[in-house]
């Protein structure tokens, strides 16, 4: 059987700089002091006095030994530290186990490593375009345009593509004053179509004004978007707010996962349907696209489509890569090598996307819409871009001039591939 404590009130205070206590604690060694810390209010003239409660230790019972089993003040220096190295033990069990659970939800960021490049298709010269086929199916996104086929765009009427040894046009039709069924214009498409590969594009200006949508992309017409489709240039309107790249796909592909590029990333989510079929997208510096892009005289675009992911980089005139300067005439023997360019302005890794899932049998696009989806909502033509007239469509179908600047002019375009891309 236990008894409980013997307690005595007893009054600390300082006295002659010794601690007493009233009245005296008979046989100290006997007890133990519970020191509460909390001031008397029976204050002793001229001391400091605290309250304190004394212990009987002959016999403390369980309730004072778990008290001070639990108070590490009483351990001894051994004890204290195996406790320190228990505590780290269980630390870092459990950290391990978050970084494991961690990893395991969230895959690591893919290793995109040397390929060796060489040529597999040139687009360039005089037969620019005879490596195409002209798409004349009406806008699958409501744009007022009406695509042509080759003979209308070659012809001397309308002179819509044409090609030389240095360079490829394509443009919008400039000439018809009353275009009310739509104003005409040109969407080529591959013949050949790609799996992998890094893909090159020398271009010297881009489209731009009120009501145009240019785009050169990828994507396969027969299966979309089962097939994926990957957008490298994609602007509207004015085109002074920068380029924007984008994946559209079906379910299973996200890029919130990390990413190493200098592009602004704008939506995460690839799967078509959601946000306004918006995909995941990228945007560039005003640099990238427009009438700063034309200025500066245009630029080198590459994109690398591989099973680690998908990357755009963007070179300006003066920071081409040497492996990427001159093409035209030295692209049967360069060997691109994209781990040297630094990181690329859009980033599209393997980390949530299985890209040789997503992304097969890609063919490339290129056009010029007109108002459509995108363009020619209100809140982006009057609102964003500022643009003229009470409507897209009927802006564009009265205003031939407004489109001397809507044209494509490429100097050539070049395909590599490499072994287990």
């Amino acid at each position: 059987m236990t008894t409980s404590p013997t307690q005595h009130l007893f009054l600390l205070h300082l006295n002659n700089n010794h601690w007493a206590t009233t009245p005296p604690i008979p046989s100290a060694t006997t007890f133990a002091m519970a020191f509460n810390g909390t001031r008397s209010s029976m204050m002793v003239p001229g001391k400091v006095s605290y309250q304190m409660t004394t212990v009987d230790t002959a016999n403390p019972g369980p309730p004072l030994a778990r008290r001070h089993a639990m108070n590490p003040r009483t351990w001894s220096r051994k004890l204290k530290l195996v406790a320190v190295v228990a505590f780290l033990v269980v630390l870092g069990v459990i950290i391990g186990a978050v970084v494991a659970a961690k990893k395991k939800s969230n895959p690591s960021y893919p290793n995109y490593s040397y390929l060796k490049y060489s040529i597999a298709d040139s687009y360039a010269g005089e037969d620019f375009f005879s490596n195409f086929d002209y798409v004349t199916d009406k806008s699958a996104t409501n744009g007022f345009v009406t695509y042509v086929s080759q003979d209308t765009a070659d012809s001397a009427q309308y002179n819509l593509t044409y090609a030389s040894a240095s360079s490829a046009v394509l443009r919008v039709d400039a000439s018809e004053t009353n275009a009310t069924d739509g104003r005409k214009s040109v969407r080529i498409i591959s013949k050949k179509t790609y799996n992998t590969g890094l893909f090159v594009f020398d271009i010297v200006h881009t489209p731009y004004g009120c009501a145009t949508w240019p785009a050169l992309w990828l994507l396969d017409p027969s299966n979309w978007p089962a097939n994926g489709e990957i957008d490298v240039i994609e602007s509207v309107n004015q085109g002074t707010s920068g380029n924007q790249m984008t994946l559209h796909t079906t379910a299973g592909c996200t890029m919130d996962g990390t990413r190493e590029q200098t592009g602004t990333q704008l939506t995460t989510q690839c799967l078509n349907s959601t946000n306004g079929n918006s995909g995941c997208g990228v945007k560039g510096p005003a640099d990238t696209f427009g009438p700063v892009f034309n200025a500066n005289g245009g630029g080198i675009y590459a994109m690398e489509l591989r099973s680690a992911g998908i990357r755009v980089w963007f070179f300006n005139r003066g920071s081409v890569p040497a492996d990427l300067s001159n093409l035209a005439t030295t692209a049967s023997t360069s060997t691109p090598n994209p781990t040297t360019w630094g990181e690329a302005l859009a980033d599209f890794p393997s980390t949530n996307c299985n890209i040789g899932n997503h992304f097969r049998n890609q063919s490339i696009v290129a056009n010029i819409d007109l108002c459509g989806d995108w363009a020619g909502q209100t809140a982006i033509y009057s609102g964003a871009d500022k643009c003229p007239g009470s409507s897209c469509n009927s802006y564009a179908a009265t205003n031939a001039s407004a489109f001397d600047e809507a044209y494509w002019q490429w100097s050539g375009w070049w395909v590599f591939n490499a072994a287990g891309a």
